[in-house]
């Protein structure tokens, strides 16, 4: 039987977790992020495997005899090259709706899969990126987006799947990685380690 484990308390992630079907548990990750890239699509990879083997060192005991897959994952937005983490404050928040809005820019999640069976681990890290084009918004639409709150706890200070929706112009890429993780290819990953 194969158990998995989502490193991660999102609850974004653990609803596309559960869109799949999968049945998991949560074990978030508390060790604290250490970033030695500056490419976007590789700082998601480092923290995802960061993330995913924290908890994976966790379960290593646990699991001898079944098989468990931890699944960690990280997204960041990235406006030329820029990364833009999670607002300080509703004034950076502000600040990086006004860089977005009217123009494109990027949205990267890694994802590490760290299989532990018979007492070995292996571990397959890959990312996703999908470009998001919003429309151009108004000063004041902006303060009175940040207003809701919605931004606080957001890379890149929107969500995707919440009121900043009026504002995405388009996407190109898998919309699902824009919210968190990218389930589509988080599946075919699976698949082709003949985990599911």
């Amino acid at each position: 039987m194969v158990r998995f484990v989502l490193a991660s308390g999102s609850p974004r992630r653990k609803e596309l977790l559960e869109q799949l079907g999968l049945k998991f548990e949560i074990s978030s990750a508390h060790g604290e992020e250490i970033i030695t890239k500056t490419v976007p699509s590789d700082i998601v990879e480092e923290l995802s495997r960061q993330k995913a083997d924290e908890v994976a060192d966790r379960y290593a005991d646990t699991y001898k005899n079944d098989t468990c897959v931890i699944i960690g994952a990280d997204t960041i937005v990235a406006y030329e090259n820029q990364i833009m983490g999670k607002p300080r404050d509703n004034g950076d928040a502000v600040r990086m709706l006004t860089q977005l809005a009217g123009n494109t820019h990027q949205v990267y999640t890694g994802v590490t899969l760290v299989v532990l069976e018979n007492g070995g681990r292996r571990t397959l890290t890959f990312h996703e990126k999908t470009d998001v084009q919003m429309y151009p918004m108004t000063t004041e639409q902006i303060q009175v987006y940040v207003a809701t709150g919605e931004p606080a706890d957001k890379a890149g200070a929107y969500a995707i799947q919440g009121r900043c929706a009026a504002y995405i112009k388009g996407i190109n890429g898998e919309y699902n990685n824009v919210v968190g993780l990218p389930v589509a290819r988080l599946m075919q990953e699976l698949l082709a380690l003949g985990l599911v």
